[in-house]
């Protein structure tokens, strides 16, 4: 009598232990796997963002490419996010996107594709270990 107690009490805690509401960071790294896994035409990239108002131009530089990126909606979206992140305007930031990767048009300066990014995945911290920042003083 003693062990169907004991089994239906532990049963019972079992079953109401998978009810737990799930955190935020649960629901978007869900959101984010079904991003990666979409067959619609689109890279997911993982790079560093920068943008510059001054100039109305934005990149991304992954590990291998350097890509330009179209000043849109989205783009202006993610500089918000980015912003955040931010100890001076010329900080590159890490982000994870998923976007669209084309050729520049013909006799254009620029690099050799750009990006029209359709959905900012990710934004992180930058680490504060990386020292590759190189200032000039006028």
């Amino acid at each position: 009598m003693k062990k169907v107690f004991a089994l239906i009490f532990y049963i019972g805690l079992f079953v109401s232990c998978k009810n737990d509401a799930k955190t935020n960071s649960e629901i978007e790294e869900q959101t984010a796997s079904k991003s990666y896994d979409q067959n619609d035409g689109l890279i997911t990239l993982k790079g560093d963002f920068i943008y510059d108002e001054n100039q109305n131009a934005a990149v991304i530089q992954t590990a291998n490419s350097i890509y330009g990126v179209v000043i849109d909606d989205n783009m202006k979206a993610l500089n918000e996010k980015v912003k955040a992140y931010k100890k001076e305007s010329t900080d590159m930031v890490p982000v994870t996107v998923r976007a669209k990767r084309f050729a520049k048009p013909e006799g254009e300066e620029g690099w050799p594709f750009r990006l029209e990014i359709k959905e900012t995945i990710k934004v992180e911290a930058p680490n504060p270990e990386q020292n590759d920042v190189i200032k000039t003083e006028n």
